[in-house]
């Protein structure tokens, strides 16, 4: 369990706060790139760690990411026109570029002071970046900013990823520690009988690939044993589950400072998965979910599934609020839970934002009870909050001065129970971190 003060900091992601400040060292998506699909098109309104912003993709294809008020009367910009290298408030007509800069002041006169006092008036304009369909943004200083992680699923061909978004109704962390607590498969998303053809697991994960002994193995074993090792840019976590014989199955995720999730199922040539989990405010944020395959395109089957609700993907309506959500208790069908699953509620994404949601809106950790297959939660925690007290005492974060240190894959392999995990993680990925390596799937 953590103490309250220990629970305060580490979700609470404003500007002022410590967790917020670190939030702020490292790149963070803040909208998909479909949402700014062209030159001059409408703003977007943006709220990311409390702040209220506008997003704008100008007539040179720039992306603007800026305050919303102007600076002559305080007009929210969202309203205004997106026009010719700039976005002109609606109210007089004052424009303003991607850089927060003021290109006219229409209301005020031509005269010798005229050019002075408009280099004077500036908006308040973060730097973005554009890569795998999403928006990135920095909202630290500009004198710390380092270059985008080097993720894998933004390195692929836009054939080889589907990207979306989706809302998750309680605060940034319990929805990250959902993504790492990998113990939960054995409840959370099993069917109920080992013969049921309609379980959640048996459609989502293993049987896609034809190979139902996985979930035999997550059913048979619910207490899964970890080994976490640390690297440049987070966390590798495998989960040690009995399999056959003398062997095991792992399961093995990856933490990515200060936000990332890579899930832990993939075999090679299957898929593979990761979210990030953006703060909206401190009981809201935004999970950004990618899905890519380094040796071949998705099909429009896989990409038709992801886009109905498979997998980490949600189906959801035009705002991104996933159809089965908080408000309507996840359509939990009470009949489907007697006979079909644990949860009663359809998808694995939609059982998940359940859980993670029912916690509360800010989960209390003072009264938790951790045991063994908390470890993983037990480790995140603890480097979180170690890298926000040590980056208010003046040490910057090291994971975001290693971009090439997120290029990085998790995934499933079996191996001898005699095998540690960095042997494990040699035979299955190359590297004893899972760093990417050519040959290896």
């Amino acid at each position: 369990m953590l103490n309250a003060a220990d629970n305060e900091l580490l979700t609470r992601t404003g500007a002022a706060t410590p967790m917020g400040q670190l939030f702020r060292r490292f790149w963070v998506p803040v909208l998909l790139s479909q949402q700014l699909p062209e030159p001059d098109c409408p703003p977007v309104r943006v709220k990311v760690m409390g702040e209220d912003l506008v997003a704008f993709r100008d007539s040179k294809n720039r992306i603007g990411l800026i305050e919303p008020h102007c600076p002559h009367r305080g007009a929210n910009l969202f309203f205004g026109r997106n026009e010719e290298c700039g976005i002109r408030c609606a109210f007089h007509g004052w424009k303003f570029d991607v850089f927060g800069e003021c290109l006219e002041m229409t209301t005020m006169p031509r005269n010798d002071g005229y050019e002075k006092a408009r280099a004077r008036i500036r908006l308040k304009a973060y730097p973005t970046r554009e890569a795998g369909e999403i928006i990135w943004a920095y909202l630290g200083p500009t004198e710390t900013m380092t270059e985008l992680p080097a993720m894998e699923f933004m390195r692929v061909p836009p054939s080889h990823r589907f990207v979306s978004k989706k809302l998750q109704q309680c605060n940034w962390a319990q929805a990250c520690e959902g993504a790492l607590d990998t113990a939960h498969f054995t409840f959370l998303h099993m069917s109920i009988g080992e013969d049921d053809a309609h379980g959640v697991m048996n459609k989502s994960e293993a049987a896609a690939s034809g190979d139902k002994d996985r979930v035999r193995w997550m059913r048979n074993d619910g207490m899964p044993r970890f080994t976490i090792s640390e690297h440049d840019a987070g966390l590798v976590m495998g989960a040690a589950r009995t399999a056959d014989g003398d062997d095991l199955y792992w399961r093995i995720s990856q933490f990515l400072m200060p936000n990332h999730a890579l899930a832990p199922s993939t075999f090679p040539g299957e898929n593979y998965h990761g979210q990030t989990f953006v703060p909206i405010n401190d009981e809201a944020c935004w999970i950004y979910c990618y899905t890519w395959n380094p040796d071949r395109p998705l099909t429009n089957a896989e990409r038709e599934r992801f886009h109905a609700g498979h997998t980490i993907h949600a189906s959801v309506d035009e705002n991104w609020v996933p159809i089965r959500n908080r408000n309507n208790d996840y359509l939990i069908d009470r009949v489907e839970q007697k006979y079909r699953s644990f949860t009663g509620i359809k998808g694995v994404s939609e059982q998940d934002a359940c859980i993670q949601d029912s916690q509360g809106f800010i989960a209390d950790r003072t009264r938790e009870h951790l045991g063994p297959t908390d470890l993983g939660i037990v480790r995140f925690r603890r480097l979180m909050l170690e890298s926000a007290r040590s980056l208010a005492d003046g040490q910057a974060p090291r994971a975001a001065s290693k971009p090439d240190g997120y290029l990085v894959r998790a995934g499933g392999t079996v191996a001898h129970s005699s095998q540690p995990l960095d042997q494990v993680m040699t035979a299955r990925f190359g590297d004893p971190v899972g760093i990417v390596r050519e040959g290896y799937r």
